[in-house]
């Protein structure tokens, strides 16, 4: 009798291949890697799921202080605080998607190396955990601008695009995943590129727009200009403010740009993961 096996499993014949009928398949596991990030993030902390407010809370105050009162940087009718609360939320979102999607292969070798599972469901547990994150700081945000509505009297309103927004988050998700998954596949053999990310992850949050408006840097540096608007992530923060508080400039050919090179990097991110998947164990 010819034995019939209910899973085979087998090399990948495409390295564009993504196989989301098996990360269905394999969505419990999904689900407890994400179950893990949340719960061990900050296990054995005395202020636990506070610092998930704590962080964009102080990060806002700072900002304001700094760039706002101290740099004199104007955020027309939207008051400091919640301007730059909306950017922090959403740039918290990428930066923590990729800072750890890519640390992927290295952190976790020793499951990799014993048994067999899609891997690339490590990396998407992290965008999914870290969706969660930014849904509870949102929160925070949506508490601040019912405080400048409800107590201030202010008349700031979303724009009706604000519809989009998950369309958005899923632009920005997959730019973040694509992204993180092309260092954590060059990080394998490249170690220097740790550090490289750590110190350029700082020096992109000044180039997209996360405390300032897009038009003010085409309006204070012309010539300059060109190196904020060639970040995507600047595009996708000053779209989010755009649709949170009705305030900045988008453009047909911002959205456009934005969104091409974000699934243009997804797809590269899983090329190079279903490349270096097959051979890290040698090298890591």
């Amino acid at each position: 009798m010819e034995d019939k096996w209910l899973f085979e499993i087998s090399t990948k014949h495409s390295l564009f291949q993504l196989n989301l009928k098996e990360v269905w398949r394999y969505r419990d596991l999904l689900w407890l890697f994400v179950k893990r990030d949340v719960v061990t993030l900050y296990k054995q902390t005395i202020l636990g799921p506070l610092w998930y407010f704590i962080q964009p809370l102080f990060t806002m105050v700072i900002f304001t202080v700094i760039f706002n009162r101290v740099a004199g940087i104007s955020t027309g009718e939207v008051p400091a605080y919640l301007f730059n609360l909306a950017g922090i939320v959403t740039w918290n979102y990428f930066k923590d998607s990729l800072t750890a999607t890519s640390d992927t292969f290295k952190k976790n070798e020793q499951i990799f190396g014993k048994v067999y599972f899609p891997r690339i469901i490590m990396p998407m547990s992290i965008i999914v955990s870290n969706l969660l994150k930014y849904g509870i700081q949102l929160i925070i945000f949506i508490g601040f601008y019912l405080y400048y509505i409800l107590v201030e009297g202010l008349n700031i309103y979303p724009n009706s695009s604000l519809v989009f927004l998950p369309v958005l988050i899923i632009v920005m998700g997959m730019f973040g995943l694509g992204l993180g998954m092309i260092f954590s596949s060059m990080v394998t053999k490249y170690r220097d590129l740790t550090f490289l990310l750590t110190f350029g992850i700082q020096l992109l949050m000044y180039m997209s727009a996360v405390f300032y408006p897009l038009s003010l840097i085409n309006e204070k540096m012309p010539d300059y200009s060109w190196i904020v608007n060639f970040n995507p992530m600047a595009h996708i923060i000053e779209t989010a403010r755009y649709m949170m508080l009705d305030t900045g400039e988008i453009t047909p050919f911002s959205i456009g740009y934005t969104v091409i090179t974000a699934v243009l990097v997804f797809f590269l991110g899983i090329i190079i993961f279903n490349k270096t998947e097959k051979t890290f164990i040698d090298t890591v």
